[in-house]
């Protein structure tokens, strides 16, 4: 068995175990003590972050999905893992690009993630969804200055991979891949993923279960 191999065994093993909501929060004295190591999702409103999420644990409904962009207000943590055995938090991030939504609450949004990015340090990645068929938008670089400034690592996971053809799919990664490295932050790869057809999920189940505390 190939390196590879063993690494998506792991992530099909803990990707398999209870996942659970552990709450959400709206100021960072309620966040939830630093003891597991956090992978945290982000990316524009209706990118598809909570059909995302959905595939990975295999749980239809543990991130609600909506069709109304900006719905998701908080920063919400759900455990991976078992008592015993390799554990990590998943943190579903709000969604940002929103044009309608308050200004008011866009500027407390943009507070509390800059202040979770940076006071963060049991952070070890985020994974920056982007729909694969628009690419990179100014509000993902506006993320991904965020994120360099934060010292925080990031890889770039590409979404709707089902609405693209192969020679499409591959020149979605290349643009993407080009744009992460002007990026301090970025991991190098950019991952092409659909949360319809389950491609590349085996894939980003490997590389989040490396995190894993325990």
């Amino acid at each position: 068995m190939t390196e590879a191999d063993e690494a998506i065994d792991r992530g099909r093993w803990l990707f398999a175990q209870p996942c659970a909501f552990l709450k959400g929060v709206v100021a960072l004295d309620a966040l939830p003590p630093a003891d597991l190591a956090e992978v945290a999702f982000a990316g524009r409103s209706n990118v598809g972050k909570s059909s995302l999420l959905n595939a990975l644990t295999g749980r239809k409904a543990l991130a609600r999905a909506s069709n109304t962009p900006g719905r998701t207000r908080e920063i919400n943590f759900f455990r991976l893992g078992n008592e015993t055995g390799p554990a990590l938090y998943l943190v579903d991030l709000p969604g940002y690009g929103y044009a309608k939504a308050p200004k008011s609450m866009v500027e407390r949004w943009v507070r509390l993630l800059k202040s979770y990015l940076k006071g963060r340090p049991s952070l070890r990645r985020v994974c920056l969804l982007v729909d694969a068929r628009h690419g990179i938008k100014p509000s993902d670089e506006e993320m991904m200055d965020m994120l360099d400034e934060a010292a925080v690592s990031f890889q770039v996971v590409l979404t709707k991979a089902d609405k693209l053809t192969v020679a499409e799919r591959q020149r979605a990664v290349a643009a993407a891949e080009a744009q992460a490295k002007r990026h301090a932050a970025a991991y190098p790869e950019a991952l092409m993923t659909s949360a319809e057809t389950g491609s590349g999920i085996a894939e980003l189940r490997a590389r989040i279960a490396a995190f894993a505390s325990g």
